[in-house]
């Protein structure tokens, strides 16, 4: 199957990129860091962990909550859950298994769950280049990181562009062409239409300022929450480092994993977290270490509030795995844009 040749190829770079990282540690410098770590500081860390998980359920229960109001403990489990099905998955294959985890959680079409994802991209990119401008003003981003962030900018605007045309044109965007283009391309026409309709069904968020406020503010709080998460591992490992080189960490390592490599970017995260450390002349086994503590902090939450939704619905990873990610979303849907249904197989 071509998911089990994504695994084995990215599982394959993460135990390189991990051997990369780790090969200059030795028992002595575990051991001097387990002296001179302050655990106290892991805990207000872990705290703000949770909070960067809660933040991000409750920004999508805000989009979902167009179609359906969803508790708020379900919306975090749930949503939880989907991460967790995004770091077995290789590579962007566990996007789609979060897409059909959620529609069959909660009984929502996969084409609105869609949406809803595009539009977690869009306010993502917001705030991240909103964050990186901050940034520059207390540290000279690197160059590459700054380009990239340049590109990020441009195409957020060039999206925000295109989703008010097609929320403000939308019946002229699906007809585009019209019987002329229908009749010579027909498959092209209908995937046109599936693709525009996939992208406006759960757009109506935006037509409400108060609701894009709200998100934006909750994407504000999960990106400060995890700021928070990275100062204090700088206190309990006696960093010394300021507030400002904790939120460049985090942008600079969000901008290195926008792309995902690894299952749960294991091995590039460390890379590039420790990568932007060594710029602040942290000693690389120490950089290594603190990189190793943040991603496996960043995964706890995910890990336990995840497992205990697919424990309690009596999901298996492993049938949304091996049923769902050679599966596209747009073979869910007729030409009209609508969810073809097809039995539960359980």
């Amino acid at each position: 199957m071509i998911w089990k040749k994504k695994k084995f190829w990215g599982t394959l770079v993460a135990v390189a990129l991990l051997a990369f990282c780790v090969k200059d540690i030795s028992l002595t410098d575990l051991r001097s860091l387990s002296v001179r770590i302050d655990y106290i500081y892991l805990i207000p860390a872990t705290v703000c962990t949770f909070l960067y998980s809660v933040f991000k359920a409750l920004r999508w229960r805000l989009m979902v909550k167009t179609q359906k109001t969803i508790p708020a403990w379900n919306a975090i489990t749930l949503y939880s859950a989907g991460q967790v099905i995004n770091v077995v998955m290789p590579a962007l294959t566990g996007q789609l298994g979060r897409i059909l985890l959620f529609a069959r959680a909660e009984g929502l079409r996969k084409t609105f769950v869609f949406s809803t994802i595009v539009l977690e991209v869009l306010l993502d990119a917001i705030t991240l280049v909103a964050a990186l401008l901050l940034t520059s003003l207390a540290f000279a981003i690197p160059d590459r990181y700054r380009t990239a962030g340049y590109i990020i900018g441009l195409v957020t605007l060039v999206l925000i562009g295109l989703l008010y045309l097609l929320l403000h044109y939308e019946d002229r965007a699906e007809n585009f062409g019209g019987a002329w283009c229908r009749a010579r391309w027909p498959k092209f026409h209908a995937g046109m239409q599936k693709s525009i309709r996939s992208f406006t069904s759960g757009m109506e968020l935006l037509r409400s300022s108060q609701n894009v406020c709200l998100s934006l503010g909750l994407s504000f709080l999960y990106w400060g929450a995890h700021i928070f998460v990275v100062y204090f591992l700088f206190l309990a490992f006696g960093f010394g480092l300021p507030f400002s080189a904790a939120a460049m960490v985090m942008v600079i390592n969000t901008l290195a994993l926008m792309v995902p490599i690894t299952p749960g970017n294991a091995g590039t995260f460390e890379v590039a977290v420790s990568t932007a450390l060594l710029a602040f002349r942290v000693a690389r086994p120490d950089a290594v270490l603190f990189a190793l503590a943040l991603h496996l902090l960043d995964l706890l939450p995910l890990w336990l509030l995840g497992m205990w939704f697919l424990r309690t619905e009596k999901v298996s990873l492993k049938d949304i795995r091996e049923q769902h990610e050679d599966r596209l979303i747009l073979d869910e849907m007729d030409e009209r844009g609508s969810l073809i249904e097809r039995e539960d197989p359980r």
